[in-house]
């Protein structure tokens, strides 16, 4: 493992990282923690914070370049970007079942699963992960 990749990389990009990592680590404590407490809404304000974060910086990172300057991986952070909102409101008006759909579905799908691809061959993260 060496970080040197990722201190090499432009601010976006550890912005980017920095956020998801801690997204990550938070909301997996999160997911184990009693539920409609005072802390686990100020940390639910704080991870939601923090998923914006991890959404709006991945807007200035143009490493995979499908379409123009743009990937799919694009796409989901405008989902992102529009589900953080909504999955808030929900537990707002006390739609517990579509809050909690949301945030899980924002955990393992743009947190975990999209984290993942970032291992794979070629991609920083994997430079980080295992070297070379």
């Amino acid at each position: 493992m060496t970080l040197a990749p990722l201190l090499a990389a432009t601010p976006a990009i550890q912005l980017h990282t920095a956020a998801a990592l801690i997204a990550l680590v938070l909301g997996s404590g999160q997911l184990l923690a009693p539920k409609a407490t005072l802390p686990h809404r100020t940390l639910g304000w704080i991870w939601a914070g923090l998923m914006m974060v991890v959404a709006v910086s991945s807007l200035l990172i143009h490493e995979l370049r499908l379409v123009g300057i743009w990937s799919p991986i694009h796409l989901l952070s405008l989902l992102v970007i529009v589900a953080v909102p909504r999955a808030l409101w929900a537990a707002h008006r006390h739609e517990l079942v579509r809050h909690r759909r949301g945030m899980y579905s924002l955990f393992f799908g743009a947190l975990v699963l999209a984290g993942a691809f970032t291992l794979l061959p070629g991609r920083l993260m994997h430079q980080v992960a295992f070297g070379g």
